[in-house]
């Protein structure tokens, strides 16, 4: 009589028994698995790079670390935050900084939809002016700034040139204490409107078109339908370029750096600027790190309250 054991079925449609794998063959491993093991580099590079500079910037926030003492650091608690928020001359960089904001973002706002609308209402050549358009865009804001410092020079740049050719007087765009705010408005909204202009024919161009074919239809005016079906449709859209452009501009320091350097005097000197002037001329590294802690919350605490109302609008 034979071993059970060793008893096999070759009945049709009765699968096989399924063998064990052997010892040490290793098991063929889930999509997520090597996912996992593919990212997990990257991610924890990414980590090491963000997180740990933002905690250690918390770390001394809270000392009066320099970078050029030796010795180790004294804790002094809410110190550094308190002679911040208590300084005149935060006082008056913040307020630049706003204006700066303000009006570079709303400039570049209403230029960059009109031109989004003009574009997109044209049938032949739109790649070809797009293209040009973002040019700016895409050069380094150094590059932008040494650029501009040699057209706005007041003796020998060209913007003066052409204004003495029309007859007007030369204008000190940077030198001024009136104008190198100005100019850095002027200089930044060149460079970014185009980022504006792309968000917004990106909205232009995902109208439908049965919307506007109805409005003529029933011999709707332009500028009806433009306050009527474009801007209502667009506007979600533009509003989140808006936010972008607002924490881009509000952390601005390449141009101010290239084109000014804060002045004349402390005219055209924003948050990050003087985060640089405390930081690296003055080597006061714990109160640098208050100051970009207090940067960073001022910036999430208004995007929070911004996608709020973004919500709100949406619901409504």
């Amino acid at each position: 009589m034979s071993d059970p054991a060793s008893l096999t079925t070759d009945r049709p449609g009765q699968a096989a028994s399924s063998t064990p794998p052997a010892p040490g063959r290793s098991r063929r491993l889930s999509d997520r698995g090597l996912a996992v093991i593919f990212t997990s580099p990257a991610l924890l590079l990414l980590l090491g790079m963000s997180v740990f500079p933002l905690l250690w910037a918390l770390y001394l926030s809270f000392t009066d670390y320099s970078a050029t003492r030796g010795g180790p650091a004294d804790f002094v608690g809410f110190g550094n935050y308190i002679a911040i928020l208590a300084s005149e001359q935060v006082h008056q960089r913040t307020l630049t900084t706003l204006i700066y904001v303000v009006g570079a973002v709303t400039l570049q706002t209403v230029l960059g939809f009109a031109i989004a609308y003009l574009i997109s209402r044209r049938t032949h050549g739109r790649g070809l002016l797009t293209t040009l358009f973002l040019v700016p865009m895409m050069l380094s804001p150094v590059v932008v700034g040494l650029f501009w410092r040699f057209m706005l020079d007041a003796q020998f740049g060209v913007v003066n040139s052409m204004l003495g050719s029309l007859g007007l007087g030369p204008v000190e765009w940077l030198t001024g204490q009136r104008t190198a705010l100005i100019s850095l408005i002027l200089v930044d909204t060149w460079q970014w409107t185009p980022f504006i202009m792309l968000i917004a024919l990106a909205g232009l161009t995902a109208v439908p078109k049965y919307l506007y074919e109805a409005a003529s239809i029933d011999r709707a005016s332009e500028w009806f339908r433009f306050r009527t079906i474009t801007l209502p449709l667009v506007w979600p859209l533009l509003l989140i370029a808006v936010l972008f452009r607002a924490i881009e501009a509000f952390r601005l320091f390449d141009l101010v750096y290239i084109l000014t350097s804060g002045g004349p005097g402390v005219s055209t000197e924003t948050l990050s600027f003087h985060v640089y002037k405390v930081a690296f001329l003055g080597f006061n590294t714990g109160t640098a790190s208050a100051y970009g802690i207090l940067m960073v919350l001022v910036v999430i605490v208004l995007s929070q309250l911004y996608l709020r109302y973004l919500n709100k609008l949406k619901e409504d």
